[in-house]
C-alpha cells in the first residue's frame, strides 16, 4: 500500500458567532440599568446617534399597584426612607391585620441603625398588644429586607443574616450564644464557652466579618434607597392580562445624518468612518428592538402560563422550566435564561423577578398533575403560620400533612425548603403557654 500526499476538497457548515451577535446576546442579559449605561457609552462615541428621554408609560385599562394602592411607577420611582421601605414590605406581606399593625409599631420603634432595643414587654404594654402578637410583629419585621433589621442585639443581627444565607449551622449558633466572650477573652475564650476548637472558631469568624453590624445604616432616613424599576408591566383587563415592556426602561436611540451631510465628498477616510458609524447605529437600533420583542414574548408566555398566580398569589404558581418555555416560543433555552436574568415584572401584587415564575414540578397523587416547588413552599409557610404556637409543626408532621394533600415530597425536601425560607425549627418556634389555632 502506497501512502502519498494529496489535496482533498470538503464542504462543511458551521455556526460562527460574530462580535455583533455576541454583543446582542450580552445586551439581552443586561438589566435596564446596565443597558442604559452600555447604550450611553455607544452613543457618546457615535456622532450619528442621539439619546432621547424615555417615553412615559401609557395609561392602561387598570393600574399596576402595590399593596397600598399606589401606582407601580410611582412606587418604584420614589426615594424611600428606612421606615417607608419597611412599611411597604409589611403591606405586601400576607398576614393577619393584628400582626401587620404590630409590625408597623415595631418599625416606629426602630433606631436609626435598624435595631429594636425596646423591651418586648414594655413595647406590648405601650401599644396594648397581646404578648404573642407583639412577638409575631417583631418576627415579621425581622423577616424583612435588609437581613438583620429589627434585631435586639448584635448576636441576633448576625443570626438573622447568617440564616438568610443558609450559613447558620450548629457551631455558628453556639458561637453566637457566647459572642460576648470574644470581646472579653478573644478566640480562646469564645471557643471554650462554645465548646469548639479554636481553629473552628477562627474559620467561622471569617463568615461573621461579612455580616453588616448596622443593617439600618444602609437605608438611613436621610439617604435615598436604590429601588428596582420593572422591565415589564402587567395590567388587568376585561379579558385577562395586558403585558407590555416598560417604556421607561427602553433607551430611545435615534439616528441623525446631519453630521454626515457636512463631510466633503473627497474625504474618503471620513466617509469610511461615517459608514462604520452608520452600520453600528443601524445594528444598535435593531438590537434594541429585538431585545424588547424577545422580553415581551417571554413575559407574555410567563403571564399566560401563570394566570393563577396573578389571580390568587404564590399558591397559584404552576411548574415551569426555562426549557419548557423555550420550546413553546421556539427559542433556545439559554435565550430564555438571558431574558430572566436581572429582569423584573410589576403587577398589582407587587414587583417580582422573572425568575420567580420558574419552578421545578413536584408530582401529586390527585389528578395526575404536578405542583410547583414555589407553591409547596407557600403551603409550608401557610401551615406554619396556622400552627399552634405551643405545639409547632415538626418537619415530619409537615411532611405528613403535605402527603395527605396529595403532594409527593420527601421529608428531607421539607427540611430543605423550610431552612431555605429561613424558618426556624419547631423547637425554636415553640412558645410554651401560647394558644393558637390547631394545625394538622
Amino acid at each position: 500500500m502506497t501512502v502519498s500526499p494529496g489535496l482533498e476538497l470538503r464542504q462543511t457548515q458551521s455556526l460562527a458567532m460574530t462580535p455583533r451577535l455576541q454583543q446582542s446576546l450580552r445586551m439581552l442579559r443586561m438589566s435596564n440599568l446596565e443597558l442604559a449605561g452600555h447604550v450611553a457609552a455607544i452613543v457618546e462615541g457615535n456622532p450619528l446617534l442621539e439619546l432621547r428621554a424615555a417615553r412615559p408609560p401609557r395609561s392602561g385599562p387598570g393600574p399596576v399597584s402595590g399593596g397600598d394602592g399606589a401606582h407601580a411607577i410611582d412606587l418604584v420611582a420614589t426615594p424611600f426612607s428606612m421606615r417607608d421601605r419597611l412599611r411597604r414590605q409589611v403591606r405586601l406581606t400576607r398576614t393577619s391585620p393584628e400582626v401587620a399593625a404590630a409590625a408597623l409599631h415595631v418599625i416606629e420603634e426602630l433606631e436609626d441603625d435598624g435595631y429594636f432595643r425596646t423591651p418586648l414587654v414594655e413595647f406590648a404594654s405601650r401599644y396594648r398588644l397581646a404578648p404573642e402578637t407583639a412577638e409575631a410583629g417583631l418576627a415579621l419585621v425581622q423577616g424583612l429586607e435588609p437581613a438583620g433589621i429589627g434585631a435586639r442585639d448584635i448576636a441576633e443581627c448576625f443570626r438573622l443574616q447568617l440564616a438568610e444565607r443558609d450559613e447558620l449551622d450548629a457551631e455558628m449558633a453556639a458561637m453566637l450564644d457566647h459572642l460576648d466572650r470574644l470581646a472579653q477573652g478573644g478566640i480562646a475564650a469564645l471557643a471554650s464557652a462554645a465548646g469548639l476548637h479554636p481553629d473552628v472558631v477562627a474559620a467561622r469568624l471569617e463568615r461573621l466579618r461579612r455580616c453588616v453590624p448596622k443593617p439600618g445604616a444602609a437605608i438611613a432616613d436621610d439617604e435615598p434607597v436604590a429601588v428596582v424599576v420593572p422591565d415589564v408591566l402587567v395590567r388587568r383587563s376585561g379579558t385577562g392580562w395586558d403585558v407590555e415592556v416598560n417604556p421607561e426602561t427602553l433607551p430611545r436611540v435615534l439616528m441623525n445624518s446631519m453630521y454626515a451631510a457636512h463631510i466633503p465628498a473627497r474625504d474618503t477616510a471620513a466617509k469610511r468612518y461615517i459608514a462604520e458609524c452608520r452600520l453600528e447605529a443601524t445594528w444598535l437600533v435593531r438590537s434594541l428592538a429585538q431585545r424588547a420583542r424577545t422580553i415581551l414574548a417571554v413575559a407574555s408566555a410567563i403571564v399566560s402560563h401563570q394566570e393563577l398566580f396573578f389571580a390568587m398569589g404564590e399558591p397559584g404558581l404552576k411548574p415551569l422550566t426555562r426549557r419548557d418555555l423555550a420550546g413553546k416560543l421556539g427559542l433556545h433555552e439559554s435565550t430564555v435564561g438571558r431574558v430572566a436574568a436581572g429582569k423584573h415584572l410589576a403587577c398589582e401584587r407587587g414587583i417580582f423577578a422573572l425568575g420567580t415564575f420558574f419552578s421545578q414540578p413536584l408530582p401529586t397523587r390527585r389528578g395526575g398533575g404536578a405542583v410547583s416547588a414555589a407553591a409547596v413552599q407557600a403551603r409550608i409557610r401557610a401551615l406554619i403560620g396556622a400552627e399552634d404556637p405551643a405545639r409547632p409543626l415538626s418537619d415530619d408532621r409537615l411532611f405528613r400533612a403535605l402527603n395527605r394533600e396529595g403532594i409527593v415530597i420527601a421529608r428531607r425536601t421539607v427540611t430543605k425548603y423550610r431552612e431555605g425560607m429561613a424558618i426556624p425549627s419547631s423547637v425554636a418556634r415553640r412558645r410554651p403557654g401560647a394558644t393558637g389555632s390547631r394545625a394538622p
